[in-house]
């Protein structure tokens, strides 16, 4: 028998341990197959009107009721699947008195500090300069979240990220870092986004060895974690000896592992066809680009978390990432005013005067639809019929957003939406207030100004809208350690993400509190709160 028909599919430690004489039957055991994990990010910028956006209930059981009167209404059905982890605050905080990070731009240092928890370069110290390099070209100085990930479980090393609507992104809006200071562009058009996955959905499956040469895994990536355990055990030197020459025999064979529905068929049915794509190429990057439908059922941004469910069904990469455009005018929607203007009240990007009438209605229809589109993904991973459970079930579909409130812009209490366990490794169903375990954390202070019986007057520099600084401050780098932990992803002895390594991650970026990005990288690296978020584990 071919061998790597024989190994298809065999983890190593089942396949290696009856070779190992000083091992035991009752020490290894073969398990079951499992279905892969993946990550499904949506990104979305300037925040949301928080006071409609949390249910009440920050720490507890979620119920359909609990939603019913929130933006996350859409979310109702999937509510026993659903994780809102609360009290999180994300990196490099924009203050007009550098309070809590770097004086470079409100958008620019937050969201390339977002996903690499490093601060951006060149650094400023003055918060209202206009210069060019700090202001619109300064980039972070380490990697990103999705990329850490790609490198270690990815096929090709790099994750999938999505431009819905195809726009080009810049550095003021940009969240994907290959390296330091080095934006990754990702793909923008539907039928590049496809190209991509050639040859994972085609019936029959292809052969091993062409499979092999479309995602370039070889078996061993596949079983590590099994390899890595069977080596911890106690052996004799000869027995280990051979267990490093199996390893060495395992890089040279290759295996299949895409899903079985990942067929053409199931591209059909989520949309991914010729007239959509050739539909979608003549709406992208304008002002109708996410909006605009492209069919009865379908709008061009329901088709970009088509082809993310795709991707995830042929396990083409275990990140994937919507990144929704900043500065966006949503015709469709019946607005005049650009999304990042409507997010300061004023309808400019001035931080100071009075309020556009109605802008609160306004922000609620974008919460709305970016809700709807977020409910859209998640059904259609849940409608996927995979292992004991649904593709959903072995995804952390996770909906994020640059700030807390668009006004204040402050990064203290951040609206995250998971759902999906990543395969059981997370509690569902619940609220979790990871900053103190409260069941009333604040929901923010959207409405002070500008709601109806308001006052009318905006003053950006006191982020009276955001939440008080001094609540809601459990640093985003853990969560990110539960995500990677989630997924598979190893450390080296330090805690930190490294290919080869054989510990949990517990540390993630550069520095874990807001102050320290001040000065832009002057002091030392530092991760004071290592871990992750104990109390969003499944049985905690």
């Amino acid at each position: 028998m071919n061998r790597r028909i024989f190994l298809r599919g065999l983890g190593g430690a089942c396949v290696a341990a009856p070779f190992l004489s000083s091992i035991t039957d009752s020490t290894v055991k073969a398990q079951p197959a499992t279905p892969p994990k993946r990550l499904i990010v949506m990104y979305t910028h300037y925040g949301c009107i928080t006071t409609r956006f949390f249910p009440k209930k920050s720490h507890g059981p979620l119920t359909a009721a609990d939603l019913q009167s929130t933006t996350l209404k859409h979310l109702a059905p999937h509510v026993d699947k659903l994780l809102m982890p609360r009290g999180i605050r994300a990196m490099n905080e924009w203050t007009v008195n550098m309070d809590r990070g770097q004086g470079n731009d409100r958008h620019t240092q937050v969201n390339g500090s977002y996903f690499t928890c490093h601060p951006v370069t060149p650094n400023s110290d003055d918060p209202f300069s206009f210069e060019t390099a700090t202001k619109f070209e300064a980039r972070p100085i380490g990697p990103s979240l999705d990329h850490v990930i790609a490198r270690q479980l990815s096929p090709d090393g790099e994750p999938l990220l999505m431009r819905v609507g195809n726009f080009r992104e810049g550095a003021p809006t940009a969240i994907s870092y290959s390296a330091p200071v080095t934006q990754y562009p990702g793909l923008g058009a539907p039928a590049e986004i496809l190209a991509r996955l050639t040859g994972l959905f085609a019936d029959p499956l292809p052969s091993p060895d062409t499979y092999h040469a479309i995602r370039g895994k070889s078996i061993i990536d596949l079983v590590r974690h099994d390899l890595d355990s069977l080596a911890r055990f106690d052996m004799s030197r000869a027995d280990r000896n051979k267990l490093e020459a199996w390893k060495a025999m395992l890089d040279e064979t290759v295996t299949t592992v895409a899903s079985g529905q990942c067929n053409a068929s199931l591209a059909t049915a989520l949309g991914a066809t010729k007239e959509n794509f050739d539909l979608a190429s003549t709406i992208s990057s304008g002002d109708d680009a996410l909006t605009r439908r492209i069919s009865d059922n379908l709008d061009a941004a329901d088709l970009y978390s088509n082809l993310a469910v795709l991707a995830a069904a042929c396990n083409a990469t275990p990140v994937i990432l919507l990144k929704y455009p900043g500065n966006f005018l949503f015709k469709g929607l019946g607005l005049t005013l650009e999304s990042s203007s409507m997010s300061y009240r004023l309808g400019n990007a001035g931080m100071q005067g009075t309020c556009v009438p109605g802008v609160i209605d306004m922000l609620l229809k974008v919460d709305d639809y970016y809700a709807r589109k977020f409910a859209h993904l998640v059904e259609q991973l849940n409608s996927i019929d995979e292992g004991d459970g649904t593709l959903l079930d072995n995804c952390a579909a996770v909906w994020f957003q640059d700030v807390s409130d668009g006004c204040a812009r402050n990064l203290n209490n951040l609206p995250i939406v998971q759902v999906g366990s990543a395969g059981g490794y997370f509690k569902t169903g619940w609220a979790v207030n990871v900053d103190d375990g409260s069941p009333d954390l604040t929901t923010g202070n959207s409405e002070v100004t500008c709601a109806e019986g308001a006052p009318d007057e905006v003053d950006g520099t006191t982020q009276a809208t955001g939440t008080d600084p001094s609540l809601a401050n459990a640093p985003i780098n853990k969560y990110f350690c539960n995500l990677m932990n989630a997924l598979g992803v190893r450390a080296g002895m330090d805690g930190f993400p490294a290919p080869g390594g054989s510990e949990p991650v517990t540390h993630f970026g550069m520095y874990d509190r807001t102050e320290d990005f001040i000065g832009g990288g002057v002091n030392p690296p530092t991760i004071h709160d290592p871990g992750e978020f104990a109390a969003l584990r499944a049985g905690s």
